[in-house]
């Protein structure tokens, strides 16, 4: 009895090693069977209660993760539309009062209305894009195509931006260069990372495109010329709404949506991507299955 008492005891305290070991056969011996089963059920009960705390727990902080980021999203987004907002309010009121009877000024609000509502409209159309990639609905459609004709096709339309910011383009690889990819997808991972270059190109001003074949991938590069990304801020560059430039500045272009629609088609087609710093500037890639 006096050790039945004991493991009691050691039980209160939350201690489940102790078991009762006298073997005898009568009314005590039963008592201590008993115990020894309470002892396991309560240590396997505790045990399921702690696993069910730390998951309640977990769920919890998730749940206050995601009000953060729910938060951080919509200031992000009031951020970024704030300003054509309050530009294409500001040019129709201007129209609306008659600010001026010339013909030319007139046209320039219009203009102005039309540039920020089309930044508005894409804007939007980015979200909506990574939306549906990040939850599955849009299916990847594998198929064989040129990549470097795409590539040459693609500069082709874009030859009067580059022309405006004063850069060069060079584009080295072997041409045709099939692979097998997402044809759209691919080419809207090619205009997010010309993008970004044209962003970002300064000093020589120079953007260079290279294909290059390594064993069954074709790695797809651009390179610009300009500041490297900070060391610090490698890590997050493909998180949505993140920017290099605190500042935000509409100059400095970009509106921290197209490396996180890189991020999620890449993952999509279960291909590696990936961005390397240089001294003179920043060299973003991919890779695709060569056929």
């Amino acid at each position: 009895i006096l050790e039945l008492a004991g493991i009691s005891e050691r039980m209160a305290k939350l201690d489940f090693d102790a078991r009762y070991e006298g073997g005898m056969k009568n009314e005590v011996g039963i008592l201590g069977e008993n115990i020894n089963k309470l002892s396991a059920a309560l240590e396997r009960t505790i045990s399921e209660l702690k696993t069910a705390n730390n998951e309640l727990q977990k769920d919890v902080e998730k749940k206050e993760q995601i009000d953060e980021m729910r938060k951080e999203f919509l200031s992000n987004v009031s951020h970024e539309l704030k300003t054509p907002i309050a530009l294409i309010q500001g040019y129709a009121e201007g129209l609306q009062e008659g600010i001026s009877d010339d013909a030319e000024c007139r046209a320039f609000y219009c203009e102005v209305i039309r540039d920020e509502a089309g930044r508005m409209n894409q804007f939007v159309q980015k979200l909506l894009t990574l939306n549906q990639l990040e939850f599955g609905n849009d299916v990847a459609a594998m198929e064989r195509f040129d990549l470097h004709e795409m590539l040459a096709t693609f500069l082709q339309s874009a030859d009067i931006l580059t022309k405006q910011n004063g850069i060069t383009v060079k584009l080295d690889g072997d041409r045709p260069c099939y692979v097998w990819a997402d044809e759209y997808k691919t080419e809207e991972v090619i205009r997010n990372y010309f993008s970004n270059a044209i962003h970002h190109c300064s000093g020589e001003k120079i953007i260079h495109f290279r294909l290059v074949r390594r064993a069954d991938k074709v790695r797809f590069s651009v390179f610009n010329t300009g500041k490297p990304v900070p060391e610090e801020a490698l890590p997050h560059i493909w998180e949505i709404f993140y920017k290099v430039d605190k500042a935000r500045t509409r100059e400095y272009g970009g509106s921290g949506v197209g490396l996180s629609i890189v991020k999620a088609i890449m993952e999509a087609i279960n291909e590696q991507y990936g961005v390397i710093n240089y001294e003179n500037g920043v060299e973003f890639w991919f890779e695709l299955a060569a056929n």
